[in-house]
């Protein structure tokens, strides 16, 4: 059964896109019968139901655990290896890279190589001529190739996805599952809005004059879509909704996320996806954007990362914005400073519960994860810190993620490590700041980091400021007079993909509806920053942490399209003067008759002053 919220959505995308196309459809029927050429624009018809993929429980002895465990042994003792894939061919470059489990440095589970400059340019030359073919496949036939997607990646290919995910993104069972799941969605969900978007047509008044349709192009020329470690939905999404629009895509996957990547490009191709509409490209990450950006034929880029590369990538498109063939469109969501703010009247075990989920789970490296903790001194002292420290300190951080009692385990890769050693030697120095709990790291099997939780008495300290993507929680308490004070500060310094606020006084949530409106793209009310689920809490960062293009809802497709509007009219047009001017027929005619007798020079000529008179 499909939830009342996603129903909610659906129902109310039908309410508004049919309304305004029946009041257009009514004088169709007979021009469209009439009518010799295929159709332009397609139409669908919008009964299915839709519903977020259920997510499996692997409870002991259950076939899916069963399943998963062989999957798991398969990727351990296989090092797979991952090609560059370009028109469905696939190249092998002369330096040779693994992907290791993040937990364990010396276990290898895939080889790959880099892309150099030549193929990445190869790569973008095969999109280009893919495209052209590509966007003229109906949309009907995209639609079934997507939903087949989703059949197989929910299926049979959701167990090695999986184990990919925990084993080389070192997530733990429950989180790998909601990642694939949310893969799913996003195939099965996005076609629903592209049925939506593709049933809208332009307004027409007057019956049988001129029929007004519009119809969905993809972008002349290529999209690279650049995606994150920490997602393995999110990043098959950047490259395959701009595809499912009607464009070709360049997806350049992360070095630390390249074999479950590979896996759902391999399911992917298998669903129908054509050669060259979707290269598998690993690169480097400066040559990729160098040479991407430099390329004319740039129609987009997709991006999901940090706000830092994404200004850099905004950057590198503005200076060569002379020589696009387009104006490329920049979609990015950057995580930012995600934050729990905790008013005096809000239930003291909610927001110690949520918060060292969304602070804790997959060791702080989500986008929407929480990093900064906002309580009243009324709740801190006796309510929050001893139940937020003593759980925090019992959290079980495993050597091998796949151990169920795991909450979380090693942090992604060595440059992780090496920042996040960085923020805590900075914290251990700072006088503003005292650590409660945690604070320790160690890298010699792994790249581990304990949950750590940290007492912050100033908040311009840069670590109320800076995104962390850590398992490293701020925390700030402030006087409960200065409420209104502090909600000012947290909206000027926090801006983030996700804020949550707990409390259970109405008037106060009102007020921070209004005090929270901007600096992020998500509110949450009473739950974590964590857990947005697609169709549901579409999500889009806010300020300079993302382009909020909320994916997961017919917006972020729209981004992706250039539509063309059509108008065909049916009644002639021959007057050449308007009413109000009064010529009567006949001297319309004359002045007609005359003006197609003439050549083009005699439309000038001059007057008693020698002026010429057109």
């Amino acid at each position: 059964m499909m939830s009342k919220v996603a129903h909610g959505i659906v129902s109310n995308m039908r309410s508004i896109l049919p309304r305004l196309e029946a009041s257009v459809k009514g004088g169709l029927v007979s021009v469209r019968s009439t009518s010799k050429r295929p159709e332009l624009s397609e139409h669908f018809t919008l009964d299915e139901m839709v519903a977020n993929e259920k997510l499996l429980q692997y409870d002991e002895g259950s076939k899916e655990r069963t399943e998963l465990e062989t999957a798991l042994l398969g990727v351990l003792n296989r090092v797979e290896h991952v090609p560059i894939v370009i028109n469905g061919q696939e190249f092998q470059a002369k330096e040779d890279f693994q992907q290791v489990l993040p937990y364990d440095i010396q276990q290898p589970i895939a080889h790959y190589g880099h892309a150099h400059r030549v193929l990445i340019q190869m790569a973008i030359d095969k999109s280009v001529e893919a495209q052209v073919k590509w966007d003229k496949v109906r949309l009907s036939d995209r639609i079934d190739i997507w939903e087949r997607a989703a059949m197989l990646i929910a299926g049979r290919y959701r167990y090695n996805i999986i184990a990919a995910t925990m084993l080389g993104q070192g997530k733990t069972l429950r989180q790998a599952e909601m990642d694939v799941a949310e893969l799913v969605d996003f195939m099965r969900i996005n076609p629903v809005f592209l049925r939506e978007l593709a049933n809208y047509e332009p307004i027409r008044d007057i019956q049988n004059n001129c029929r007004n349709s519009m119809r969905l192009r993809g972008l002349s020329g290529f999209v690279a879509a650049i995606s994150p470690f920490n997602f393995t939905g999110i990043a098959a999404n950047l490259a395959y909704t701009p595809a499912l629009m009607g464009n070709s895509v360049i997806w350049k996957p992360s070095d630390s996320a390249i074999l479950s990547n590979y896996f759902v490009f391999k399911a992917l191709r298998e669903a129908g996806v054509p050669d060259g509409v979707v290269n598998f490209v690993p690169a480097e990450e400066t040559t990729f954007a160098s040479v991407v950006t430099q390329h004319p034929k740039l129609a987009g880029i997709n991006f999901t990362g940090t706000s830092t590369v994404l200004k850099v990538l905004w950057q590198l498109v503005a200076q060569n914005i002379n020589f696009y063939q387009n104006y490329p469109r920049l979609v990015g969501e950057g995580g930012g400073k995600n934050f729990h703010f905790v008013h005096s009247s809000a239930e003291p075990e909610t927001a110690v519960a949520c918060t060292i989920r969304a602070a804790f789970e997959y060791a702080g490296q989500k986008c929407s994860s929480c990093s900064m903790l906002y309580v009243p001194e009324s709740l801190w002292q006796n309510h929050i810190r001893e139940p937020l420290l003593e759980i925090t300190a019992s959290l079980v951080v495993r050597q091998d993620a796949t151990y169920c009692d795991s909450f979380c385990s090693a942090v992604i890769n060595r440059r992780a490590y090496d920042r996040i050693y960085m923020w805590l030697r900075y914290i251990d120095q700072s006088p503003s700041c005292q650590i409660l709990v945690g604070g320790s790291c160690d890298k010699r099997r792994g790249y581990y980091v304990d949950p750590t939780v940290v007492l912050v008495k100033d908040l311009d300290n840069i670590i109320c400021r800076e995104e962390l993507l850590a398992p490293i929680l701020g925390v700030y308490v402030y006087p409960d007079h200065k409420l209104k004070e502090t909600m000012e500060k947290v909206a000027q310094i926090n801006h983030g993909l996700t804020g949550s606020v707990f409390a259970q006084d109405q008037n106060f949530i009102e007020e921070a509806y209004d005090a929270f409106r901007v600096n992020v793209g998500n509110l949450n009310v009473n739950d974590k920053s964590t857990g947005l689920m697609v169709g549901q809490q579409p999500f889009g960062a806010g300020h300079m942490t993302g382009t909020s293009d909320k994916l997961g809802t017919p917006h972020s497709l729209l981004r992706w399209t250039s539509p063309q509007v059509i108008k065909e009219s049916y009644k002639t047009h021959r007057n050449i003067f308007y009413p109000y001017m009064q010529i009567n027929d006949q001297e319309q005619g004359i002045a007609q008759s005359d003006m197609v007798s003439q050549d083009e020079s005699s439309f000038g000529h001059f007057n008693s002053d020698g002026n010429k008179v057109v």
